[in-house]
């Protein structure tokens, strides 16, 4: 699924990285503990979270995630906003909680099996 999808899916709006629109996501991570998420292997995956602190961006990069999803409306500062446009990760954000967020990606097919 391409990240303009997924905007169009959670309804959500581009904090930043609006060039990288056209990239393919395979599969998503929903939580709030980073170490968790340290606990998957998620190439080109969109990271889903309402913990906002710069860790976040750091484990995205780590895990080679292409996106970071905040929901419930939560808003990263100006300087992690800078840091994920210089760590190349587009950055979204929804009102929706974590739960109706990832149920609606997968119900749009992300992370499904073909």
């Amino acid at each position: 699924m391409k990240l303009s999808q997924i905007v169009t899916v959670i309804d959500g709006k581009v904090l930043s990285g609006n060039e990288y629109l056209d990239k393919e996501v395979t599969m998503a991570c929903g939580s709030d503990m980073m170490s968790d998420v340290l606990a998957f292997a998620m190439d080109r995956g969109a990271l889903l979270t309402g913990l906002v602190n710069p860790q976040v961006i750091r484990t995205a990069l780590m895990m080679d995630m292409c996106c970071i999803i905040f929901v419930r409306g939560k808003m990263p500062t100006k300087e992690m906003i800078e840091l994920a446009k210089d760590s190349r990760i587009a950055m979204l954000v929804t009102d929706e909680g974590m739960f109706e967020t990832c149920g609606k990606l997968y119900a749009a097919g992300l992370g499904k099996k073909s």
